[in-house]
């Protein structure tokens, strides 16, 4: 498979919606789709689906369209997702559970060895057989255990504090919640996920929906 050095994030933003896609043709027993039938399924259109995977070689023939099974392979290969990811929460709150049960019910390759909080009533407590811990600890449990991913789900104020330490400990990479962009050093990759960003785009397109159908 060739891949070019350097892949624009819109592409890379789409691949996972790829992988999801396959993943639910591959479940119910299909085993090969023209890019034009992908096109109708994941509402991309077909040129946009060919460009995007000839980033990465292309991966269909002439007059079969593609694999089911090697697509989805492939596209997990080049995100990743054919390695495991140990992983540790900072922050038990709300937010902090709802990433863990998530994680934990989809199985995904991504595990939870660790949620680290500061608050005294939090801390002991158990969620999917994951004990909360001081967050004192944590920068002595990343090193100790080789975690790869921080997930941070703290308050706007810490979070930048949080990262840092975390990038210290040697984490590879960052997936923040808190409502704040974060930095980090150019060898720790970070994803700032901005709920209130995805509310905001959907108020819009009610509103615009609204506007048409007047």
């Amino acid at each position: 498979m060739k891949r070019q050095e350097k892949i624009s994030n819109a592409v890379i933003k789409r691949l996972p919606r790829y992988c999801r896609y396959l993943a639910e043709l591959r479940e119910k027993g299909i085993t090969k789709i023209s890019s034009n039938e992908f096109s109708n399924l994941i509402g991309y259109t077909a040129s946009q689906i060919r460009q995007d995977l000839n980033n990465f070689g292309g991966f269909g023939q002439q007059g079969y369209g593609y694999s089911v099974d090697g697509l989805y392979n492939e596209i997990s290969a080049i995100l990743g997702l054919d390695k495991e990811y140990k992983m540790v929460i900072v922050g038990a709150g709300n937010l902090g559970q709802a990433i863990a049960n998530h994680t934990h019910y989809y199985k995904t390759g991504f595990i939870v060895c660790g949620i680290f909080e500061i608050n005294p009533k939090l801390i002991g407590i158990r969620i999917n057989d994951v004990e909360v811990m001081d967050y004192d600890n944590v920068v002595e449990f990343v090193e100790e255990n080789n975690i790869d991913i921080g997930i941070i789900c703290t308050t706007k104020d810490a979070a930048q504090e949080v990262a840092d330490k975390l990038c210290f400990a040697g984490v590879k990479g960052l997936w923040n919640f808190a409502p704040v962009d974060i930095e980090t050093p150019g060898r720790v990759a970070v994803e700032n996920v901005h709920i209130s960003d995805s509310l905001y785009s959907l108020a819009y397109h009610m509103n615009k929906n609204h506007e048409n159908d007047k």
